[in-house]
C-alpha cells in the first residue's frame, strides 16, 4: 500500500481543518487516518461490518490444557446458531453480521447459520506431532482467503475476527513461542480459567510440542501445521485476504491476534491492514500486538474470545469515520481557527 502515508497524511489535514483544537479528538483521529489509509481513499465513508467467527476442535485439549471439555465447542456453536451467545448480542447491539463457521468441530452441528467448511473433527494432539498436515493447513488459509474475497464483494468494509474452540489458547500460545519466538511461560495464560496445575500443564504441552515439532519460524504455513488450529489457519487466510482486498481487519483477542501474526509471516505487510480492538490478560497477547506494532484501542479485561472485543470496538471506528465524513470545518461552521 505505497499511496497509504499520502493518505493518511490527507486525512490528518482535513481532521485539522474540523471545528475543534488539532488532535484534540486524540486516537479517534489516528483511527480515522488508519482506516483510510487501509482502504485508500480520503473519503471511506461509514463502512459495513462483519465478524468472522470461526470455530474448531484441537486435540491437545485431551492434556486437560482447558477448564472446559472439549464436547463445549460444539455446544457452542449450537449456541452462537441459536443467537444467545455473548457475541450475538453484541453484534445484535453493533449492528454487525456475524457469520459462523465450522473449521473442525469434532460435534459439528447442521444448522442454516454454521457455514461447513470443515477440515476435519479437529487437529491431532500438537504434543505427540504436527496439529494438522500441510496440505490441510494451506487449505486453511485458502478457506478463509475466499471467505474474505467474498465478504468484498458483498460490500463489507470491516471484517472483525472471533473464535471458538477449547484449547485453542494453547495453540496460539505455541504459535506466539515458536514465531516471535518466545518462551512458553511469556505465551501461556489461563485462559478459560485454569488454576495453577492447568497452567503448568499448558507450558508444559507448549513446550513439548516446540520440541516435538521444531517449527521453523521463517516459514509460516509450516508453523501452522505444526502448531496451529484449523481455526487459526482460516483466520489467517480471511486476514491475508482482507488486506488484500483492502478490507479493515479488526482482530480481537489473543487467538485472533496469534492468526494475524501467522497471516504476517506468510504475507508480510498484512499487518497494514489491522486494528487491534482490545488486549486481553493472557500475557502471549501484548507481545504479539507488539510484533504486530499494533496498540489496542480497549482494555477491559476481556478474555472470552468469540470476537466480543472487537465487536465492542465497532462504534469506535464508526465514530472515527462518522467525524471524518459528518464534522463541521472551522471555515464551514463560522468558528475562528486559532491554529493550534
Amino acid at each position: 500500500m505505497p499511496e497509504s502515508r499520502s493518505v493518511a497524511d490527507a486525512v490528518q489535514a482535513a481532521l485539522d481543518a474540523k471545528s475543534k483544537p488539532r488532535g484534540s479528538l486524540g486516537r479517534l483521529e489516528d483511527l480515522a487516518a488508519r482506516i483510510a489509509a487501509i482502504r485508500g481513499t480520503e473519503a471511506p465513508g461509514r463502512l459495513r461490518p462483519a465478524i468472522v467467527l470461526a470455530a474448531a476442535d484441537h486435540g491437545v485439549a485431551a492434556r486437560g490444557v482447558s477448564a472446559y471439555p472439549q464436547e463445549v465447542t460444539g455446544q457452542m456453536l449450537a449456541n452462537f446458531a441459536s443467537g444467545g451467545a455473548a457475541i450475538c448480542v453484541l453484534a445484535r447491539c453493533t449492528g454487525a453480521e456475524l457469520r459462523v463457521f465450522d473449521l473442525g468441530v469434532a460435534s459439528p452441528v447442521a444448522h442454516p447459520a454454521v457455514r461447513d467448511l470443515r477440515i476435519g473433527p479437529g487437529t491431532a494432539d500438537l504434543t505427540r506431532g504436527p496439529a494438522m498436515a500441510q496440505d490441510q493447513a494451506a487449505q486453511a488459509l485458502a478457506a478463509g482467503r475466499a471467505v474474505a474475497a467474498e465478504l468484498a464483494a458483498e460490500g463489507i468494509g470491516v471484517v472483525a475476527l472471533g473464535e471458538m474452540g477449547i484449547g485453542n489458547t494453547t495453540s496460539a500460545a505455541a504459535l506466539a513461542a515458536a514465531l516471535l519466538p518466545a518462551e512458553p511461560e511469556a505465551t501461556c495464560g489461563r485462559g478459560t480459567g485454569l488454576d495453577d496445575d492447568g497452567l503448568e500443564r499448558k507450558i508444559e504441552a507448549v513446550r513439548t510440542a516446540l520440541a516435538r515439532n521444531r517449527p521453523d519460524p521463517t516459514d509460516g504455513v509450516a508453523t501452522l501445521a505444526a502448531l496451529g488450529g484449523f481455526e487459526i489457519g482460516f483466520l489467517a487466510g480471511v486476514a491475508i485476504g482482507a488486506a488484500e482486498h483492502r478490507l479493515v481487519v479488526l482482530l480481537d483477542g489473543f487467538i485472533a491476534s496469534a492468526a494475524a501474526l501467522v497471516a504476517e509471516r506468510i504475507a508480510p505487510g498484512s499487518r497494514d491492514a489491522m486494528i487491534a480492538a482490545h488486549l486481553s490478560p493472557e500475557p502471549g497477547h501484548r507481545l504479539v500486538l507488539d510484533e504486530l506494532r499494533l496498540e489496542p484501542l480497549l482494555d477491559l479485561g476481556l478474555r472470552l474470545g468469540e470476537g466480543s472485543g472487537a465487536a465492542l470496538a465497532l462504534p469506535l471506528l464508526d465514530a472515527a469515520l462518522a467525524i471524518l465524513d459528518e464534522m463541521a470545518t472551522f471555515e464551514g461552521a463560522g468558528v475562528t481557527d486559532a491554529g493550534r
